[in-house]
Protein backbone atom coordinates (compact mmCIF):
# COMPACT_ATOMS: atom_id res chain seq x y z
CA UNK A 1 0.00 0.00 0.00
CA UNK A 2 1.72 3.51 -0.84
CA UNK A 3 2.17 5.70 2.43
CA UNK A 4 1.32 8.82 -0.01
CA UNK A 5 -1.88 10.55 1.28
CA UNK A 6 -4.30 11.64 -1.25
CA UNK A 7 -4.66 14.82 -1.53
CA UNK A 8 -8.07 16.24 0.48
CA UNK A 9 -11.05 18.40 -1.05
CA UNK A 10 -10.17 22.16 -0.04
CA UNK A 11 -6.22 21.18 -0.27
CA UNK A 12 -3.94 23.07 -2.62
CA UNK A 13 -3.52 20.48 -5.36
CA UNK A 14 0.27 19.26 -4.83
CA UNK A 15 3.09 21.21 -7.58
CA UNK A 16 4.35 18.37 -10.01
CA UNK A 17 6.30 18.40 -12.80
CA UNK A 18 5.28 16.19 -15.65
CA UNK A 19 6.25 15.00 -18.99
CA UNK A 20 2.99 14.73 -20.99
CA UNK A 21 2.14 14.54 -24.76
CA UNK A 22 2.52 18.59 -24.80
CA UNK A 23 5.70 19.26 -23.41
CA UNK A 24 6.86 19.33 -19.84
CA UNK A 25 4.67 20.95 -17.76
CA UNK A 26 4.20 22.39 -13.85
CA UNK A 27 1.04 21.42 -12.11
CA UNK A 28 -1.06 23.48 -11.22
CA UNK A 29 0.89 26.53 -12.24
CA UNK A 30 0.23 25.39 -16.49
CA UNK A 31 -3.26 26.32 -15.62
CA UNK A 32 -3.72 28.63 -12.60
CA UNK A 33 -1.42 31.23 -13.62
CA UNK A 34 -3.99 31.80 -16.65
CA UNK A 35 -6.80 31.85 -14.33
CA UNK A 36 -8.05 28.40 -14.95
CA UNK A 37 -10.26 25.61 -13.12
CA UNK A 38 -8.70 21.79 -14.28
CA UNK A 39 -9.33 18.29 -14.54
CA UNK A 40 -6.98 15.61 -13.73
CA UNK A 41 -8.06 12.23 -14.90
CA UNK A 42 -5.91 9.12 -14.73
CA UNK A 43 -7.15 5.87 -16.90
CA UNK A 44 -5.46 2.19 -16.56
CA UNK A 45 -4.03 1.80 -20.18
CA UNK A 46 -3.70 3.30 -23.49
CA UNK A 47 -4.71 1.04 -26.59
CA UNK A 48 -7.73 -0.22 -24.30
CA UNK A 49 -11.42 0.02 -25.20
CA UNK A 50 -13.28 1.53 -22.14
CA UNK A 51 -10.19 4.13 -21.88
CA UNK A 52 -10.65 5.00 -25.75
CA UNK A 53 -14.24 5.49 -25.42
CA UNK A 54 -13.17 7.70 -22.05
CA UNK A 55 -11.05 9.78 -24.60
CA UNK A 56 -13.53 9.50 -27.31
CA UNK A 57 -16.06 11.32 -25.07
CA UNK A 58 -13.53 14.07 -23.20
CA UNK A 59 -12.41 15.33 -26.18
CA UNK A 60 -15.74 15.15 -28.41
CA UNK A 61 -16.98 17.72 -24.91
CA UNK A 62 -13.92 19.40 -24.73
CA UNK A 63 -15.47 22.76 -25.91
CA UNK A 64 -17.71 22.71 -22.97
CA UNK A 65 -15.58 22.16 -20.45
CA UNK A 66 -13.59 25.41 -22.32
CA UNK A 67 -16.50 27.28 -22.02
CA UNK A 68 -16.27 26.86 -18.39
CA UNK A 69 -12.54 27.69 -18.26
CA UNK A 70 -11.33 24.55 -17.38
CA UNK A 71 -8.54 22.61 -18.74
CA UNK A 72 -8.19 18.59 -18.90
CA UNK A 73 -5.28 16.65 -18.28
CA UNK A 74 -5.05 12.83 -18.85
CA UNK A 75 -2.49 10.38 -17.00
CA UNK A 76 -1.50 6.90 -16.98
CA UNK A 77 1.93 4.93 -16.31
CA UNK A 78 2.61 4.59 -20.46
CA UNK A 79 5.06 6.15 -21.84
CA UNK A 80 4.91 9.67 -23.92
CA UNK A 81 5.57 7.36 -27.37
CA UNK A 82 2.38 5.41 -26.62
CA UNK A 83 0.56 8.02 -25.75
CA UNK A 84 1.85 9.80 -29.06
CA UNK A 85 0.66 6.65 -30.81
CA UNK A 86 -2.96 6.37 -29.29
CA UNK A 87 -3.81 9.85 -29.90
CA UNK A 88 -3.09 9.55 -33.71
CA UNK A 89 -4.92 6.24 -33.58
CA UNK A 90 -7.62 7.76 -32.38
CA UNK A 91 -7.86 10.67 -34.46
CA UNK A 92 -7.66 8.81 -37.87
CA UNK A 93 -9.28 5.53 -37.09
CA UNK A 94 -12.14 7.34 -34.98
CA UNK A 95 -12.55 11.17 -36.39
CA UNK A 96 -11.56 12.61 -32.91
CA UNK A 97 -8.43 14.71 -32.19
CA UNK A 98 -7.60 14.89 -28.69
CA UNK A 99 -6.60 18.61 -27.86
CA UNK A 100 -5.33 18.31 -24.36
CA UNK A 101 -1.99 16.83 -22.82
CA UNK A 102 -1.82 13.42 -21.75
CA UNK A 103 0.67 12.29 -18.62
CA UNK A 104 3.48 9.79 -19.22
CA UNK A 105 4.05 8.79 -15.61
CA UNK A 106 5.73 5.24 -16.65
CA UNK A 107 7.69 5.42 -12.65
CA UNK A 108 4.29 6.12 -11.47
CA UNK A 109 5.49 8.74 -9.29
CA UNK A 110 2.40 10.99 -9.58
CA UNK A 111 0.11 7.96 -9.17
CA UNK A 112 1.33 7.56 -6.21
CA UNK A 113 1.26 10.86 -5.24
CA UNK A 114 -2.49 11.33 -6.26
CA UNK A 115 -3.30 7.97 -4.45
CA UNK A 116 -4.51 7.13 -8.11
CA UNK A 117 -2.47 3.27 -8.27
CA UNK A 118 -5.17 0.36 -8.12
CA UNK A 119 -4.92 -2.26 -5.45
CA UNK A 120 -4.80 -5.08 -7.76
CA UNK A 121 -1.82 -3.73 -9.41
CA UNK A 122 1.11 -1.28 -8.87
CA UNK A 123 1.35 -0.30 -12.82
CA UNK A 124 -2.27 0.84 -13.34
CA UNK A 125 -4.07 3.60 -12.37
CA UNK A 126 -7.72 3.16 -11.31
CA UNK A 127 -10.31 5.94 -13.07
CA UNK A 128 -9.83 8.87 -10.86
CA UNK A 129 -11.02 12.59 -11.50
CA UNK A 130 -9.44 15.25 -9.27
CA UNK A 131 -11.10 18.90 -10.39
CA UNK A 132 -9.27 21.94 -9.00
CA UNK A 133 -10.01 25.69 -9.26
CA UNK A 134 -8.19 28.94 -10.29
CA UNK A 135 -7.08 29.25 -7.05
CA UNK A 136 -5.18 25.99 -7.46
CA UNK A 137 -8.00 24.19 -4.52
CA UNK A 138 -8.95 20.65 -4.62
CA UNK A 139 -12.64 20.93 -4.84
CA UNK A 140 -14.00 17.45 -6.14
CA UNK A 141 -12.18 13.67 -6.33
CA UNK A 142 -14.19 10.87 -8.37
CA UNK A 143 -12.85 7.16 -8.28
CA UNK A 144 -14.14 4.89 -10.69
CA UNK A 145 -13.01 1.40 -10.92
CA UNK A 146 -11.35 -0.52 -14.00
CA UNK A 147 -14.57 -1.82 -15.57
CA UNK A 148 -16.56 0.91 -15.44
CA UNK A 149 -16.37 4.24 -17.79
CA UNK A 150 -16.55 7.53 -15.92
CA UNK A 151 -19.88 9.58 -17.21
CA UNK A 152 -18.05 13.16 -18.74
CA UNK A 153 -21.20 14.50 -18.71
CA UNK A 154 -21.63 14.35 -15.25
CA UNK A 155 -17.81 15.60 -14.58
CA UNK A 156 -19.26 18.70 -16.55
CA UNK A 157 -22.69 19.55 -14.41
CA UNK A 158 -19.97 19.25 -11.23
CA UNK A 159 -17.55 21.55 -12.69
CA UNK A 160 -20.50 23.85 -13.78
CA UNK A 161 -22.07 24.08 -10.19
CA UNK A 162 -19.09 24.25 -8.30
CA UNK A 163 -19.35 27.93 -10.51
CA UNK A 164 -22.25 28.69 -9.61
CA UNK A 165 -21.90 27.97 -5.97
CA UNK A 166 -19.25 30.13 -5.58
CA UNK A 167 -20.90 32.73 -6.97
CA UNK A 168 -24.23 32.45 -5.17
CA UNK A 169 -23.10 31.05 -1.79
CA UNK A 170 -25.61 28.57 -1.91
CA UNK A 171 -25.38 24.29 -2.36
CA UNK A 172 -26.76 22.38 -4.11
CA UNK A 173 -29.41 19.38 -3.87
CA UNK A 174 -29.18 15.75 -5.46
CA UNK A 175 -29.76 15.97 -8.56
CA UNK A 176 -29.56 19.73 -9.38
CA UNK A 177 -30.98 21.27 -11.45
CA UNK A 178 -32.98 18.32 -11.83
CA UNK A 179 -33.88 17.99 -8.19
CA UNK A 180 -37.10 15.81 -7.17
CA UNK A 181 -38.16 18.42 -4.15
CA UNK A 182 -36.69 21.76 -5.21
CA UNK A 183 -36.39 21.99 -9.05
CA UNK A 184 -33.52 23.84 -10.18
CA UNK A 185 -33.28 26.42 -6.99
CA UNK A 186 -30.49 25.87 -4.78
CA UNK A 187 -30.46 25.64 -0.72
CA UNK A 188 -29.69 28.16 1.60
CA UNK A 189 -26.50 27.23 4.18
CA UNK A 190 -28.08 26.72 7.34
CA UNK A 191 -28.25 29.59 10.03
CA UNK A 192 -25.74 29.96 12.34
CA UNK A 193 -27.35 31.14 15.33
CA UNK A 194 -30.98 30.78 17.17
CA UNK A 195 -32.21 34.43 15.70
CA UNK A 196 -31.22 33.45 12.16
CA UNK A 197 -33.31 30.19 12.28
CA UNK A 198 -36.64 31.76 13.64
CA UNK A 199 -36.63 34.55 10.76
CA UNK A 200 -35.44 31.44 7.79
CA UNK A 201 -39.04 30.66 6.75
CA UNK A 202 -39.67 34.37 6.98
CA UNK A 203 -37.25 34.80 3.98
CA UNK A 204 -37.03 31.77 1.90
CA UNK A 205 -39.49 29.75 1.10
CA UNK A 206 -38.32 25.88 3.12
CA UNK A 207 -39.48 22.93 4.67
CA UNK A 208 -37.98 23.55 8.02
CA UNK A 209 -35.94 26.49 9.46
CA UNK A 210 -32.76 24.10 8.20
CA UNK A 211 -34.27 23.17 4.59
CA UNK A 212 -34.54 26.32 3.18
CA UNK A 213 -33.99 27.65 -0.68
CA UNK A 214 -34.10 29.97 -2.99
CA UNK A 215 -33.96 30.90 -6.64
CA UNK A 216 -30.14 30.24 -8.99
CA UNK A 217 -29.73 32.38 -11.55
CA UNK A 218 -31.92 31.25 -14.46
CA UNK A 219 -29.88 31.12 -17.46
CA UNK A 220 -26.93 29.40 -15.37
CA UNK A 221 -29.63 26.80 -14.42
CA UNK A 222 -30.54 26.42 -17.75
CA UNK A 223 -26.87 26.25 -18.86
CA UNK A 224 -26.28 22.96 -16.57
CA UNK A 225 -29.64 21.34 -17.49
CA UNK A 226 -28.33 21.14 -20.74
CA UNK A 227 -24.74 19.59 -19.52
CA UNK A 228 -26.47 17.47 -16.70
CA UNK A 229 -26.72 13.67 -17.59
CA UNK A 230 -30.51 12.69 -18.52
Amino acid sequence: MSSERIPLIGEKFPELEVVTTHGKLKLPDYFTSKGKWFILFSHPADFTPVCTTEFYSFSKYYPEFEKLNTGLIGLSVDSNISHIEWVQWIEKTLGMKVPFPIIADQLGEVAKKLGMLHAQSATQTVRAVFVVDNKGIVRTILYYPMELGRNIKEILRVVATLQILDKTGRVAPANWPNNELIGDNLIVPPPGNVEEAGLRLKQYKGYAWWFTYSEAPKEEAEKVKKLAPT
